[in-house]
């Protein structure tokens, strides 16, 4: 059973193989990383860790029991109860429930680890399996996304106040 686990420095292997055995995956419905990222991943990585310790960000990593790393899911902008959530499933685990399992696990762990009220995430409106997985895990669409919030493309900012 995969498990959610706050990300850490030895995630990183397992992070950059999942990033790279998906890419193509991810990129058919988000925009890709670009190769800076993968060249830079390292600095990137620390880079994250460091801003995690600071509060302002959380970021989880979904492990299968062989140690790989099956999906990302994020929290941004922690701030006066409320935060953006984002996420990607490597594509050998979609399609099964797993990501909105896992969203609804994260909503869980933002309230009683983080102490947040409110998440937002923002998809394109391309993305129908990302809002088919935020309305399943209780998000409902409360406004356009503009181009900036979503990489270029337009979308729709989707909420989940939760509870305590």
């Amino acid at each position: 059973m995969p498990e959610l686990k706050q990300m850490h420095s030895g995630h990183a292997p397992a992070v950059l193989a999942f990033e790279r055995a998906n890419r193509a995956y991810f990129a058919a419905s988000i925009t890709d990383r670009g190769d800076d990222f993968f060249d830079q991943f390292t600095d990137r990585y620390n880079a994250s860790l460091a801003e995690q310790e600071t509060g302002v960000c959380a970021f989880y990593v979904l492990v299968a029991e062989d140690g790989s790393v099956l999906g990302r899911f994020n929290l941004y902008d922690l701030e006066n109860g409320t935060a953006r959530l984002g996420y990607r499933l490597a594509e050998e685990a979609a399609g099964r429930g797993v990501a909105t399992a896992t969203v609804r696990e994260l909503c869980r762990l933002a309230t009683a680890r983080h102490g947040l009220r409110t998440l937002r995430a923002a998809t394109s409106h391309d993305n129908t399996a990302s809002q088919r997985v935020l309305t399943k895990a209780g998000f409902v669409p409360v406004g356009p996304a503009s181009p900036a919030d979503l990489g270029g493309e337009s979308g729709t900012w989707y909420q989940r106040n939760l509870q305590p």
